[in-house]
């Protein structure tokens, strides 16, 4: 089989896919899902030596926590090591590693440092980027993967994270989760700056598209030997909380694949109407940087009418990147859209040396359609407007629009003024007809 771009995508001569079970109105309750996760460990045989690899704690919610700690418990000592796939995040403290894993042992989680702990396994050529880009991207794509992962001697590697609409890849997890999340700096840099030159609205809650095609060949020609495995979670909302809705499992792209169409059905919104005004709420554990709270941008875009507004509460946003070098790139170029972020990249050396900070410009840039005004709990307003953001104080926003009063979607104020609130952006993509 092969994705619009002619790479083929299932990576294995055999397909063995452990579990595949999830619909949209389905609920996974914590006791079957350590059912089925361990049920399907139990297909895999023996195992001595495992590494596992889940999100870090900005996927909270994707019920990777609970999978690892599943898996611990099934796996005991012979789980050697959990690798959190950060890409450029931080690493996560001593409490985010309880709230998101439990009682799991602390020296058991391993820190990725994307800079300096990678290998190079071997090169995409630049006239594969070009023909997937439309020319757009002509560089060879190095495939680098964490340095534990290839060097340390693992015979299961247990890839677990959510499947949802994602910025740069279309739809987020499988292998993106290692070779992005635990990958190295040109890797990051590239596969970013691909999509956001692709254009973002191209690829925004599609299964294929230009990173994923990349990301599939880098499987098919340098993953063969690495003893992967993958589990899927899809979580959808279910009243005002959430539910996990799918588990799929299995050593190739299949259980990618199930889990993006039932994705499509749980964490897409379409609307009648575009958006004239949205309120975005961040969750302060979730959200320290606009790096991460551009998901507000990235997810509604589709949704925002022309010269709408989105304001965006975000207390626990302190910084811009969560990397001191892209921190201090967006603080000297702004989110200033495509047009002019392509000019910068061309004309400065600290801008295309770190591409992925370029694609995140372009990415949090509305393109002038609809205007941003960010209310964030530890940036001055120096700071936000310096960014091409509009300033609002956070404290007078939210007791106007309080999170703990609104509903999902559209409210009506006492005013009269219409809103539509989303609670987390990471959880779904949000757009008018005819934009999807």
């Amino acid at each position: 089989m092969r994705n619009p771009w002619g790479v083929f995508i299932i990576t294995r001569e055999t397909v063995l896919v452990f579990e595949s079970y999830g619909h949209e109105t389905c609920i996974i309750g914590s006791v079957e899902l350590r059912r089925r996760l361990h049920a399907a460990l139990d297909q895999l045989g023996p195992r001595e030596r495992v590494l596992i690899v889940p999100p870090d704690i900005t996927r909270f919610h994707s019920r990777a926590g609970e999978l690892t700690r599943y898996a611990w418990e099934y796996y005991g000592d012979r789980v050697k090591g959990v690798l959190p796939a950060l890409g450029t995040h931080y690493p996560m403290t001593t409490e985010e590693i309880h709230h998101m894993f439990g009682d799991m042992p602390r020296e058991l989680f391993l820190d990725h440092d994307w800079r300096r702990d990678t290998v190079t396994l071997g090169t995409i050529p630049g006239s594969f980027l070009a023909e997937i880009s439309e020319g757009r991207v002509t560089d060879d794509f190095p495939v680098q993967l964490s340095r534990e992962i290839v060097d340390g001697g693992y015979d299961l590697i247990l890839s677990i994270g959510q499947v949802v609409p994602h910025e740069v890849i279309g739809m987020a997890n499988h292998s993106k989760n290692l070779l992005v999340g635990t990958g190295g700096p040109e890797a990051i840099h590239k596969s970013h700056f691909l999509g956001a030159a692709y254009g973002m609205e191209r690829v925004m809650g599609r299964t294929d598209s230009p990173v994923r095609a990349v990301l599939d060949r880098a499987s098919r020609d340098f993953l063969s030997e690495i003893p992967v495995v993958y589990v899927q979670t899809v979580v959808g909302r279910d009243g005002e909380g959430l539910a996990l809705r799918g588990l799929f499992i299995s050593d190739d792209r299949t259980c990618y694949e199930e889990a993006s169409a039932l994705a499509k059905k749980v964490n897409f919104e379409i609307l009648d109407q575009p958006i004239q005004k949205a309120v975005v709420y961040l969750d302060p554990t979730e959200f320290r940087s606009t790096w991460l709270g551009n998901k507000a941008i990235y997810r509604t875009r589709m949704a925002m009418a022309d010269d709408g507004e989105l304001i965006v509460l975000a207390p626990g946003v302190t910084e811009f990147g969560e990397d001191p070098d892209i921190d201090r790139l967006i603080r000297k170029y702004g989110y200033a859209g495509t047009p002019e972020v392509l000019r910068l990249v061309e004309e400065h050396e600290d801008l295309r040396n770190n591409l992925c900070a370029a694609a995140h410009l372009i990415h949090g840039s509305t393109e002038g359609r609809f205007s941003v005004t960010y209310c964030a709990g530890g940036l001055t307003r120096e700071e936000v407007e310096s960014v091409h953001f509009s300033y609002a104080n956070l404290d007078e926003m939210v007791q106007r629009y309080d999170p703990n009063t609104l509903r999902e979607g559209l409210n009506q104020m006492p005013d009269g003024e219409e809103i539509f609130y989303i609670s987390n952006p990471a959880l779904g993509l949000w757009a008018s007809k005819g934009k999807l």
